[in-house]
């Protein structure tokens, strides 16, 4: 089984065995259509529900909702942002605690209108001083501003938040609004360090509070006082498992509601089952990452932009989403926004999509030109300089360890020598940001909002990155740099005008569909799985009003406001 998201912040994927496999066709033949107990519960639905949202072993307790390692429902469940921006679809974001926002012409003050009939937990009123209170301490506490939010707040009134940025900052509205949690003054004015504040009783504004906790499973309650009317999920039980191969077999017994997996045979186990079902929603594009930039410090054939676009037009992605994706994969864009959602800011209706099948003619004519030879053995030489290349992939993630053999036949079609490596994850990560590597397996992940700024500002952004021997944390692993590409940023970053963003993007994507820094594969499977013999209204491919991973912070505080139980 693989946890369905990779992530340079974390490890995220887990390895199913074929022993696992079994344990589930055994799981299934006992509980034929039956959807089983989730954690005791019997036929129907009692309000209650369990997730597995990738816990392994034990639990440790952090619902601050500032602290990077914080428990996954802090963010969306027990405590809440402005608007929620949902990542699975081109929709305006939702109202929360704001109803309404509006900048200034130049984008230095954003005024924020909050709702007036929000409680915290415990009772207090929720007010615009609030908002200020939460901004201002992460503007006073730089280590807990892992957003770059450079603002200062104040209320103006009761259920107004004005919010001032020392430059044009239109881009960080998704920031400001979706991805950060307010918090209450009247509790975190006396908290001592938040950085380290573990806050066990959390006080928020969601429609969850905290229960019960243990190091094996916590226990959320739903909110009776919530502002948006107290959820029909009265329950909601987080637990930890031993291995991802407990999950699946969890799953198929009944013991788990929600989670998301790529499970091998998955659509056997749906039909053996009829209260299980799926979504599979792909978000995370698939890349093999070269360190391209030799000035900053790269080195090896992969430095030449040649070598990288014959990789592209080498690689036989249906094949590849066959052997490795087991067919759930997406189509990737070359411009490395997604297809489906992202279109109107693709400027080539060309690029929309790669091209899955490989284009050898092509790789071999662009390698030809660049001056690499083939050699007695096939594999191609320049100045003396082998093309052989190595990428790195974490050990247990099976699935690039298949892509990995399968591209090292399709490149030496090509005259190209891949030769894969397996490293544990804090290697693979440490060699990735420092820059200690040719090629790399990794995806670019979700950005603050659908805008392409988010990605191309991280992912090609001269600022976003440092020498090789430096660490990469910005997002640029690549080491890439353009000046057109800065250029096109900086405009992007100075407007609202969504047709002057377009006109940039166009920019950035010329550039970067020559060069390559990041190679796409696919758009990697996103599998949810639920049981649906407790609850019931659960995303949808026709309905995705959330994105519907298990792991997935904000987002699942919409789905378990959303879901009922059944009957």
């Amino acid at each position: 089984m693989f946890l369905s998201s990779r992530s340079t912040h974390g490890p995220r994927r887990a390895v199913i065995s074929t022993a696992a496999l079994t344990v589930a066709a055994l799981a299934l033949s006992a509980c034929g259509g039956g959807g089983g107990g989730g954690g005791g519960s019997t036929g129907g639905g009692d309000g209650s529900i369990t997730i597995f949202n990738g816990a392994t072993g034990t639990i440790t307790e952090n619902f601050n909702p500032f602290s990077t390692t914080a428990l996954q429902p802090t963010l969306g469940v027990i405590f809440e942002p402005l608007y929620y921006y949902n990542l699975a679809a081109d929709v305006d974001p939702e109202p929360l605690l704001a109803t309404d926002f509006s900048w200034n012409d130049d984008g230095t003050e954003l005024t924020i209108t909050t709702r007036d009939d929000v409680t915290w937990s415990d009772g207090e009123p929720f007010t615009a001083e609030d908002v200020a209170f939460t901004f201002n301490l992460i503007h006073e506490t730089p280590a807990l501003n892992t957003g770059g939010i450079a603002a200062t707040a104040e209320a103006t009134d009761e259920h107004t938040a004005v919010l001032t940025f020392p430059e044009t900052s239109f881009m960080q509205e998704p920031q400001v609004l979706g991805n950060q949690a307010i918090v209450p003054e009247h509790i975190w004015k006396d908290v001592a360090d938040p950085t380290t504040e573990v806050n066990s009783d959390p006080v928020g504004t969601g429609a969850f509070t905290v229960d019960s906790f243990s190091a094996q499973s916590y226990v959320l309650a739903s909110n009776p006082d919530y502002w948006g009317g107290e959820p029909a999920i009265h329950q909601v039980r987080y637990i930890s498992l031993e291995n991802a191969d407990s999950a699946s077999a969890s799953l198929v017994a009944g013991d788990v509601d929600w989670m998301s997996a790529f499970l091998p045979g998955l659509e056997d186990i749906i039909k053996g089952n009829e209260d299980i079902s799926y979504v599979n929603t792909p978000a995370l594009t698939t890349v093999m990452v070269a360190c391209a930039n030799a000035d900053l410090g790269c080195t090896g054939p992969q430095t030449d932009p040649a070598v990288r676009q014959a990789i592209y037009h080498a690689l036989n992605r249906d094949q590849l989403n066959n052997l490795a994706g087991g067919g759930f994969a997406g189509v990737a864009s070359p411009t490395m926004l997604l297809p489906e959602r992202d279109q109107k800011w693709i400027a080539d209706p060309d690029q929309v999509e790669i091209p899955q099948a490989a284009d050898t003619a092509t790789a071999e004519q662009i390698l030809d030109d660049a001056g690499w030879v083939a050699g007695s053995d096939g594999i191609r030489t320049k100045d003396g300089e082998r093309l052989s290349l190595t990428i790195q992939t974490v050990t247990g993630w099976s699935d690039y360890i298949s892509l990995n053999d399968a591209m090292t036949q399709q490149l030496a079609e090509v005259g190209i020598e891949l030769k894969p490596t397996q490293v544990s994850w804090n290697e693979w990560s440490a060699a990735q940001t420092g820059g200690n590597f040719q090629l790399s397996l990794d995806s670019i992940g979700l950005g603050a909002s659908s805008n392409p700024y988010f990605t191309y500002n991280k992912f090609y952004a001269t600022d976003s990155t440092v020498p090789v021997g430096e660490s990469a944390s910005a997002g640029n692993a690549s080491r890439f740099s353009d000046p057109t590409v800065d250029a096109a940023l900086e405009t992007a970053r100075s407007t609202s005008d969504e047709a002057v963003q377009q006109e940039a993007y166009a920019q950035i994507q010329e550039v970067i569909t020559e060069q390559f820094p990041y190679i796409p594969i696919y758009v990697n499977s996103m599998l949810t799985e639920f049981n649906t013999s407790r609850a019931t209204g659960w995303p949808t491919d026709e309905d995705t009003y959330a994105m519907p991973a298990s792991w997935k912070s904000w987002d699942n505080g919409q789905v378990l406001k959303t879901i009922e139980p059944v009957g």
